[in-house]
């Protein structure tokens, strides 16, 4: 599952026996210090600061069990907060997880509480959280050098000989022993669902019965893990972008591999609507012909130096996330294409797509959290064939997506059994929300969720875009906030097993760039 960004889930007005709001129980009991935050998002003194958007945020730090089955040895995570202030009535604590995994939810957080609908503003705390091994929770997971280890332009993706493949395992089977040797006492307790117990943590530490979350891509199959987990600790919960239960986490990667090729051909036929912008063909045929001429001469020829094939696969993904990216793509591809300028392909790769340190962490997480998930194919000849036979039918992202997981081949951990997840009487309805033409979550992976969790309702989005919510679509905003207010779903539920409970029209495709 490739990395990716997310949004925010609800909470609601928690009474004790006695009919106190919750809200001073809860400040009562809580166990964290919270402070002001530095430049990165640590605390660094019992102040609050305040950020640019004229939030007020606080940090602290959260000691969670290394391993919940010996809990002596302690590792901490990074958190920060912006309290809900509003004289409305607080609902509440509104925990919020980008994705990944690996991804950090700090930013998340302050982007979710500016963007809240108005009726919401300010009764919430929400609160974003840094994951294990993730960014300032310590210690964050590295394993090589980025400037090394991802200077461009890297081995073509898609390799034509067996030599070229010897090669791109050579790295997978790098950064395994890399990881190994760095963290060998740590990748054994990377998981989700220790992920999901160190939310609970969290909880437990906020003084909270029960809190709300929002999960975004992987955060939603967090989300799910601990609904599994801890239902009754649940008030509300939006998973946005939803991963297939069913297909963690090789399966998953297979699923991507065509949803992403029929999404890069969704941009390939909007880039030929526009061909008085872009002249390009006006066939999507022709502009495909276009698009692998051009990956095909970047393997000698890399645009300023710096971006192969590999890069170019990089760059144009993020169009696989969202369309508001394709005037620019296509833009670049033209350039290149008709005038030989490698200038704008250039940019879009230092602008979308170049790896640093922080991204370097994120991919170690990511391979520790799925590579000990769940078991994946031990041999590399049944990845070989897999690959071979699915870049056939979807050559944009295939060998890509491969190589990108190929460290679990290697991975010191081997998977282990990944929870079933299962409803309860307990946990209260779900609200899913789902784009149609998704490509990092494909639409099935709603509609298996929607199955496990017997009450949630799914509301599917037109077009492809990775992220429905606080997006910009009215429709969908209206029902996320009636839901994270007072738990009111939309409709009655479905009783056709492919079809949502709702709609939501999308947002229209972007203009053509000028030329």
């Amino acid at each position: 599952m490739k990395r990716v960004v997310g949004a925010v889930v609800g909470a609601v007005l928690l009474v004790t026996a006695a009919g106190a709001p919750r809200e001073a129980a809860a400040q009562e009991l809580d166990q964290l210090v919270w402070g002001a935050c530095d430049a990165s998002g640590k605390v660094t003194q019992a102040d609050t600061s305040r950020s640019r958007t004229g939030l007020v945020v606080e940090c602290a730090s959260l000691k969670v069990p290394l391993d919940y089955a010996d809990p002596d040895k302690t590792i901490s995570l990074a958190l920060n907060r912006v309290r809900g202030r509003s004289s409305r009535g607080h609902l509440g604590a509104l925990l919020v997880n980008p994705g990944g995994p690996g991804a950090s939810g700090l930013d998340l957080a302050k982007r979710v509480a500016v963007q809240l609908p108005a009726e919401l503003t300010g009764r919430f705390d929400v609160i974003g959280f840094d994951p294990r091994g993730v960014g300032n929770s310590e210690p964050a997971l590295r394993c090589v050098d980025p400037a090394e280890y991802y200077a461009p332009p890297r081995p073509d993706n898609v390799p034509a000989t067996t030599r070229q493949e010897t090669v791109l395992l050579g790295r997978a089977r790098q950064y395994a022993q890399a990881c190994q040797s760095r963290w060998s006492w740590m990748l054994p307790h990377l998981s989700t669902e220790n992920n999901a117990r160190d939310m609970d943590e969290i909880r437990k530490a906020l003084g909270e019965e029960r809190i709300s979350y929002l999960g975004y891509s992987y955060g939603t199959y967090l989300g799910a893990v601990y609904a599994t987990l801890f239902p009754e600790r649940v008030r509300r919960m939006v998973l946005d972008s939803v991963v297939d239960p069913k297909g963690v986490w090789y399966s998953s990667n297979l699923a991507q591999d065509l949803a992403f090729n029929r999404r890069h051909r969704d941009f390939l036929r909007w880039t030929a609507r526009h061909n008085d912008v872009y002249r390009l063909g006006r066939t999507a045929r022709l502009v495909s012909f276009a698009w692998y001429a051009m990956r095909d001469r970047l393997r000698t020829r890399p645009a300023g130096g710096v971006v192969g094939p590999s890069e170019l696969d990089d760059v144009y993904t993020l169009g696989g996330y969202s369309d508001l990216v394709w005037p620019q793509l296509a833009k670049a591809f033209s350039a290149y294409v008709k005038r030989g300028d490698t200038a704008p392909l250039v940019a879009a790769y230092r602008r979308y797509a170049q790896n640093d340190a922080k991204d370097e962490n994120e991919y170690a997480v990511y391979l520790g959290v799925q590579c000990r998930d769940v078991a994946w194919p031990a041999e590399w000849s049944r990845w070989r064939s897999d690959m071979t036979r699915m870049h056939a039918k979807a050559p944009f992202l295939t060998w890509s997506n491969a190589w990108y997981n190929a460290p679990c081949v290697y991975w010191p951990e081997r998977g282990g059994t990944p929870v079933t997840l299962r409803d309860s009487a307990t946990l209260p309805p779900i609200m899913l929300v789902q784009s149609e033409r998704d490509a990092a979550t494909p639409y099935q992976g709603a509609l298996s969720m929607r199955a496990v969790f017997a009450r949630s309702r799914l509301l599917t989005v037109a077009g492809g875009n990775h992220g429905a919510t606080f997006n910009d679509n009215q429709c969908v905003d209206r029902k996320l906030a009636a839901y994270l207010r007072d738990g009111t779903l939309f409709g009655p539920a479905t009783r056709v097993a492919q079809r949502p409970d709702a709609r939501c029209a999308g947002s229209p495709e972007p203009l053509a760039a000028s030329r």
